[in-house]
């Protein structure tokens, strides 16, 4: 049984290794747990490697009694060199039509992580300095039992 335990401690410590760290992520909290229209958190990062792929992602903590099953946002990419930034209308789905939330909660709290997939128009091509903002879009505002939201940025192979 010793055995046993140490090899799966083993194999669990090796694909943990295994797991993709972010190239970038970070997190705002919302204040009052109220998104409001222009409460607009920025995250602000470097893009050295051009030739590399990267996979957005949105974060967000929020309750269970958050009203919707899904957000809409528009999400705004300033790209190096360029002084307005490009916007670009998302819509993340948080829950499943089952009504059961997706990500990982404990008690009252569901954290998740989204891919977001922007269009040809927003990519990372530019070695520089980038910021991607998000603005919620949905029909009310303040959008409630919203904790933090956040972007996490991978690189791919």
């Amino acid at each position: 049984m010793r055995t046993f335990c140490f090899l799966f401690f083993v194999f669990c410590f090796l694909i943990s290794g295994c797991l993709p760290a972010p190239y970038f992520q970070k997190e705002a909290s919302i204040p009052q747990y109220a998104w409001a229209y222009n409460y607009k958190p920025a995250f602000t990062f470097d893009i050295t490697d051009t030739t590399a792929i990267y996979q957005s992602y949105f974060l967000i903590r929020h309750t269970q009694s958050y009203p919707y099953c899904n957000i809409w946002m528009w999400v705004y990419v300033k790209t190096p060199g360029d002084s307005i930034p490009k916007k670009e209308r998302v819509n993340i789905t948080l829950a499943e039509n089952s009504g059961k939330w997706l990500g990982r909660g404990m008690g009252e709290i569901y954290e998740q992580r989204m891919k977001v997939d922007f269009s040809d128009s927003i990519r990372f091509h530019k070695a520089g300095t980038y910021t991607v903002s998000m603005e919620q879009n949905m029909r009310i505002n303040p959008l409630p039992e919203v904790l933090n939201v956040g972007f996490r940025l991978e690189k791919k192979g």
